[in-house]
């Protein structure tokens, strides 16, 4: 009963958090060639050059139901800031080939959204395999120096631009309210139960002692 309760909870601070994650996301500003790190969600247009030779593939994306990878590929704004642009979904299928992309030469303006380097999830392995990469992790590009920011865009608009298959918080707020319904129900019946299980025990225990 007591679990119940504590995940009940624990899924209500869940919903909450993307509830405030959300509104903040759709509150951020949109920057040009912002001079400060941007906040999470917000729009930034950037122009520079595309690193073509240091494109890396985030490896097993799925959209719809075709298999593939995410391009990955560093900028190099105005002022001679890196950036990494997470460019969107190339087909693969299966292959374990090396991806092939193209990537625009020269000036480009790009825009999307901007997504802060958060907690990262366990690895299984190496990150890296080749040109494929498990997690987007900014070390993978150490050779390049430090990058503006501790994030990376996720591009929506511009040259070089693939099918987007990114979206921030899979699992809407409504989901995480509902789980924790689930489990407050799910302990008011143990309550029931224990409640009426002690009501069965007490009657029996009377009827003992009048035999």
């Amino acid at each position: 009963m007591i679990t119940g309760v504590a995940l009940g909870l624990w899924q209500w601070e869940r919903a909450t958090d993307k509830q405030n994650a959300i509104a903040q996301r759709e509150a951020a500003p949109a920057l040009v060639n912002p001079v400060a790190s941007p906040s999470d969600g917000a729009w930034v247009t950037l122009t520079g050059d595309y690193l073509a030779e240091h494109t890396l593939f985030l490896d097993n994306r799925i959209l719809g139901r075709r298999l593939g990878v995410a391009v990955l590929t560093p900028l190099r704004d105005e002022q001679g800031r890196l950036w990494l642009m997470q460019r969107g979904f190339l087909e693969t299928g299966p292959s374990r080939a090396t991806p092939e992309t193209t990537t625009p030469s020269g000036p480009v303006d790009v825009r999307g959204r901007w997504q802060a380097a958060g907690d990262r999830g366990p690895l299984f392995g190496p990150n890296a395999e080749q040109q494929r990469l498990q997690q987007i992790r900014l070390e993978a590009w150490s050779s390049l120096g430090e990058f503006a920011y501790q994030g990376w865009l996720h591009l929506e608009e511009g040259p070089g631009v693939l099918d987007s298959w990114w979206k921030p918080n899979v699992m809407p707020p409504s989901r995480h309210f509902g789980y924790a319904v689930q489990w407050w129900g799910l302990a008011l019946a143990a309550a029931v139960v224990m409640f009426l299980g002690g009501r069965r025990l007490q009657r029996d225990g009377r009827h003992q002692q009048t035999q």
